[in-house]
């Protein structure tokens, strides 16, 4: 069973390098095929001025690589990014003239923090209204819970952010509209009024995220309850005489369970990753802000950078999704 697992594991450790190596092809390319970049767009008001000279801008892009257009020179320049990322060198952002990988992790705490936060409310939420709609199958609460989550998974995060912003903050004057901090908090206030001050300003972006994600992980737990309300030995403890509670909630829910622990592990990029979308919405400096204003002004390293990053976050992600499933479910066979 050990050597095994250890095969096992080997694999898809193997495997994830190699899909890893694939991505970092396609990030590359993707980026270099932009059709302009942060020093053309920094340069070209003094091109056009007289004040640089073409030849000048042309240095300064081979500085950073980014000169020969070519195959052979697009080729060059992977060898040197994808080298400098194994030594965990991810580049310097134009934008901010920091490491890229110093933009990502200061940033990224507060990304973390409301993603973290919607993930528990989100799974609170769901597993619940699944189980019950599964129980109560074309019921009247599983249509309502269908129709609601169908709803949450179509409306588009501008859209529903923008709902909230107007309701909730413009209208009702409820919440803030944007940012972390109120301008009216002085700068004698304490720790705890900064704490609450930020967990206000955090409600709606928090909202919005668990009300968009709610819906896919419901309709996951009821298609899965239903299927093991279905199996044999479900039938087998109701013919004992066991109580419809203990049957769903001490057989059922358990192995519903298994694929659902699954995704816990899928869920890393999305923690550290940022959310692009709700972050400018509501103006909060996460990282999945910093990532839109560097693909608005083709910081070429950022983008890189970031996206090796997320590459990097899913892959271990979808590897512990693999290695907690085998650990979980006995039927899952490692020799595969």
């Amino acid at each position: 069973m050990k050597n095994s697992m250890f095969k096992y594991i080997v694999k898809r450790i193997l495997l994830s390098i190699l899909i890893l190596f694939g991505v970092s092809v396609i990030i590359y390319a993707l980026t270099r095929l932009m059709p302009q970049d942060y020093l053309d767009k920094k340069f070209e008001s003094q091109l056009s001025q007289g004040l640089i000279s073409r030849e000048e801008v042309e240095r300064i892009k081979e500085l950073y690589g980014l000169s020969d257009n070519s195959f052979t020179g697009i080729m060059l320049g992977y060898l040197t990014w994808i080298g400098n990322v194994l030594k965990g060198d991810l580049g310097t952002s134009f934008i901010h003239n920091q490491k890229v990988t110093t933009v990502i992790f200061e940033n990224m705490g507060v990304s973390f923090g409301i993603a973290f936060v919607a993930m528990i409310l989100e799974f609170v939420i769901s597993v619940p209204l699944g189980i019950k709609a599964a129980t109560n199958q074309y019921g009247k609460v599983d249509y309502t819970a269908t129709v609601l989550s169908m709803i949450g998974i179509s409306l588009p995060t501008f859209f529903l952010g923008a709902i909230m912003i107007k309701i909730f903050a413009v209208d009702l004057g409820w919440f803030p509209v944007n940012g972390l901090t109120s301008t009216s908090l002085t700068t004698d206030a304490s720790g705890w009024e900064r704490f609450w001050d930020m967990m206000w300003h955090l409600v709606l972006p928090m909202t919005t995220l668990v009300i968009l994600s709610i819906g896919g992980l419901m309709r996951y737990t009821r298609t899965n309850m239903l299927e093991v309300l279905n199996a044999d030995y479900i039938r087998t403890a109701r013919a004992k005489g066991l109580s419809e509670s203990a049957v769903i909630y001490k057989h059922a829910f358990r192995n519903t369970m298994i694929p659902l622990v699954t995704i816990i592990a899928g869920t890393l990029p999305s923690l550290f990753g940022g959310a692009m979308i709700t972050e400018q919405i509501f103006a909060i400096p996460g990282i999945g802000l910093k990532a839109y204003e560097a693909l608005q002004g083709g910081d070429v390293p950022f983008i890189m950078g970031y996206n090796m990053f997320l590459a990097i976050l899913t892959v271990l992600g979808t590897l512990l999704s693999d290695l907690m499933y085998a650990v979980v479910d006995p039927r899952v066979k490692l020799t595969k």
